[in-house]
Protein backbone atom coordinates (compact mmCIF):
# COMPACT_ATOMS: atom_id res chain seq x y z
CA UNK A 1 0.00 0.00 0.00
CA UNK A 2 1.15 3.48 -1.11
CA UNK A 3 0.28 6.21 1.39
CA UNK A 4 0.88 9.89 1.04
CA UNK A 5 1.81 11.34 4.79
CA UNK A 6 1.47 14.82 5.81
CA UNK A 7 5.28 16.87 6.40
CA UNK A 8 5.55 20.21 7.61
CA UNK A 9 8.56 21.94 5.49
CA UNK A 10 11.12 22.91 7.90
CA UNK A 11 13.43 24.48 5.14
CA UNK A 12 13.95 25.15 1.73
CA UNK A 13 17.21 24.17 -0.33
CA UNK A 14 20.02 27.07 -1.27
CA UNK A 15 20.79 25.57 -4.09
CA UNK A 16 17.82 24.42 -5.46
CA UNK A 17 14.46 25.47 -5.99
CA UNK A 18 12.52 22.83 -6.45
CA UNK A 19 13.98 20.78 -2.79
CA UNK A 20 12.66 21.55 0.69
CA UNK A 21 13.46 19.75 4.25
CA UNK A 22 10.42 18.55 5.37
CA UNK A 23 9.99 16.79 8.95
CA UNK A 24 7.21 13.77 8.78
CA UNK A 25 6.48 12.50 12.58
CA UNK A 26 10.49 13.33 13.41
CA UNK A 27 11.96 12.64 10.61
CA UNK A 28 13.78 14.86 8.25
CA UNK A 29 13.87 14.29 4.41
CA UNK A 30 14.97 16.08 1.44
CA UNK A 31 11.67 16.36 -0.62
CA UNK A 32 11.00 17.65 -4.04
CA UNK A 33 8.14 20.60 -4.10
CA UNK A 34 8.49 20.91 -7.83
CA UNK A 35 4.98 19.61 -8.15
CA UNK A 36 3.65 22.46 -6.27
CA UNK A 37 5.03 25.13 -8.88
CA UNK A 38 4.03 27.69 -9.32
CA UNK A 39 2.96 28.83 -5.71
CA UNK A 40 5.77 26.30 -4.37
CA UNK A 41 5.99 26.16 -0.64
CA UNK A 42 7.52 28.14 2.11
CA UNK A 43 8.97 26.80 6.22
CA UNK A 44 5.53 26.05 8.08
CA UNK A 45 3.63 24.80 5.24
CA UNK A 46 2.15 21.58 5.87
CA UNK A 47 2.19 19.25 2.53
CA UNK A 48 1.39 15.63 1.77
CA UNK A 49 4.37 13.40 0.77
CA UNK A 50 4.48 10.39 -1.66
CA UNK A 51 7.85 8.92 -2.71
CA UNK A 52 10.17 11.49 -2.04
CA UNK A 53 7.60 14.26 -3.92
CA UNK A 54 5.26 16.78 -1.91
CA UNK A 55 2.14 16.01 -3.91
CA UNK A 56 -0.28 18.81 -2.41
CA UNK A 57 -0.51 21.31 0.10
CA UNK A 58 -2.92 21.21 2.91
CA UNK A 59 -3.74 22.67 6.50
CA UNK A 60 -2.45 22.27 9.85
CA UNK A 61 -5.86 20.51 10.96
CA UNK A 62 -6.28 18.14 7.84
CA UNK A 63 -2.34 17.01 8.29
CA UNK A 64 -3.14 16.67 12.05
CA UNK A 65 -6.53 14.69 11.26
CA UNK A 66 -4.92 12.82 8.56
CA UNK A 67 -1.47 11.70 10.88
CA UNK A 68 -4.11 10.41 13.34
CA UNK A 69 -6.22 8.10 10.66
CA UNK A 70 -2.61 7.12 9.30
CA UNK A 71 -1.80 5.95 12.49
CA UNK A 72 -4.91 3.79 12.74
CA UNK A 73 -3.66 1.75 9.78
CA UNK A 74 -1.05 -0.22 11.56
CA UNK A 75 1.59 -1.90 9.58
CA UNK A 76 0.73 -0.20 6.55
CA UNK A 77 1.59 3.20 8.23
CA UNK A 78 4.62 2.09 10.07
CA UNK A 79 5.76 0.69 6.54
CA UNK A 80 5.42 3.84 5.12
CA UNK A 81 7.50 5.61 7.52
CA UNK A 82 10.63 3.35 7.57
CA UNK A 83 10.17 3.62 3.59
CA UNK A 84 10.63 7.33 4.11
CA UNK A 85 13.04 7.15 7.00
CA UNK A 86 15.04 4.95 4.15
CA UNK A 87 14.95 7.53 1.65
CA UNK A 88 17.33 9.99 0.43
CA UNK A 89 16.64 11.82 -3.22
CA UNK A 90 19.94 14.59 -2.76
Amino acid sequence: MCLGIPGEVVELSPDRDDIATVEVVGVRRAVNIGLLAPDGAKPGDWVLVHVGFAMSKIDEAEAAATLDLLRGLGRAYADELEALADSDIT
